[in-house]
């Protein structure tokens, strides 16, 4: 098992390595294998990525991500980050952006809305932490599935045997209508991740609670 001295070298690496992660003001604490970042970004994008590069090292259990945004003076005011939130939506999703609404407040946007896969939702938030000026992200759209769940445990355990990257012996999965749980152990956190789109990726799922947790 890695050191938390280990697992904090091996974080501040990745960081410094991703290009799209701005490390100079990040702090990185590591207790249990959980790893806490705190500093200041120039934006929000830089944020989520500094969090997706922490998954990605070995031995992290989980991740608490208190990074604040601290963007340049002279930014963009609340209603032209909401007008170009629209703007954004409307190249990333076009069939579906009409049901998508974006309130912006202090810069920071809440995604309010329904629709009936959870990669539009993922797409939808991702749109928006590219934006010049935004400091958080509240993603509140509802999953509505046009089809009705049918064999969705079944479907999820089959996916999961065809990765490689992750270990279906040690999960379990529970299905309720469109309500999916998914439990038990996997070996990395980039693995719990991985694990989670899965799920979400079958037809009928409105809902995914990821207990699984990360072995150190």
């Amino acid at each position: 098992m890695k050191s938390d001295n280990d697992i904090k070298r091996d974080v501040e690496a990745e960081l410094r390595w991703s290009p799209d992660v701005h490390d100079t003001d990040i702090a990185v604490k590591v207790t249990g294998g959980e790893v806490s970042l705190t500093g200041f970004v120039p934006n929000y994008l830089d944020k989520y990525g500094a969090a997706a590069a922490v998954g990605r090292v070995k031995g992290v259990a989980a991740v608490a991500n208190d990074l604040q945004v601290k963007p340049f003076l002279g930014g963009p005011t609340d209603p032209e980050i909401a007008r170009a939130a629209i703007t954004e939506l409307k190249l990333e999703l076009p069939l579906t952006c009409e049901d998508i609404r974006p309130i912006v407040n202090q810069g920071h946007v809440t995604l309010e809305g329904t629709v009936e896969w959870h990669y539009q939702r993922e797409r939808a938030e991702s749109a928006m932490r590219r934006l010049s000026g935004v400091l958080g992200v509240s993603n509140s759209i509802r999953i509505k599935p046009a089809v009705a769940p049918e064999n969705i445990k079944r479907r999820i355990e089959d996916a999961f045997k065809r990765l490689a990257h992750v270990d279906a012996d040690h999960i379990t999965v529970n299905a309720h209508g469109s309500d999916v749980t998914l439990r038990g152990e996997v070996r990395s956190w980039a693995e719990r991740d991985e694990a989670l789109q899965t799920a979400w990726a079958a037809p009928g799922v409105a809902n995914v609670k990821n207990e699984l947790t990360v072995r150190i």
